[in-house]
């Protein structure tokens, strides 16, 4: 089984996740699934239309939000959109740290959690952002 990090109640994060894996998320409880990986990222990665028809059989609702290093406005605006508006969702990427970047993001462009809450949740799933802090609290909509 992957290596599933609890980051809200509604969102998870993983490194690499296997055809196994997917198949046992929704008795886990996740309603969604989020790949964050781009296609031919290493060579014995699912493909994401292979993911997709793995999500689809299991009943899961599926997104691709590829991106490399730092998160595309694209990506963090689909995760926010997706892991907002889906219940339980676990995102994977390689190691789980973009994963955990675009959601850190996400939230910190939603307003809804203050930044040290957001690096807070990102370090109990055992990712360090504190680097970010600032950055987030920049993205936090003025009133």
């Amino acid at each position: 089984m992957a290596d599933i990090r609890r980051v809200t109640e509604a969102f998870s994060v993983a490194p690499q996740i296997s055809a196994d894996d997917i198949a046992d998320l929704p008795g886990l409880g996740f309603s969604a699934l989020i790949n964050n990986r781009p296609d031919g990222e290493a060579p014995d990665q699912l493909s994401s239309e292979e993911v997709r028809s793995l999500a689809e059989a299991a009943g899961l609702t599926y997104l691709h939000a590829p991106f490399v290093g730092q998160p595309t406005p694209e990506a963090v605006a689909a995760v926010r959109t997706f892991a907002q508006s889906q219940g339980a969702t676990l995102a994977y990427c390689r190691s789980g740290t973009r994963s955990i970047t675009a959601w850190a993001l996400a939230e910190g462009v939603s307003g809804r959690l203050e930044a040290e809450t957001i690096v807070g949740y990102a370090a109990g799933a055992g990712y360090d952002l504190s680097t970010m802090v600032a950055y987030l609290r920049g993205l936090r909509p003025r009133s």
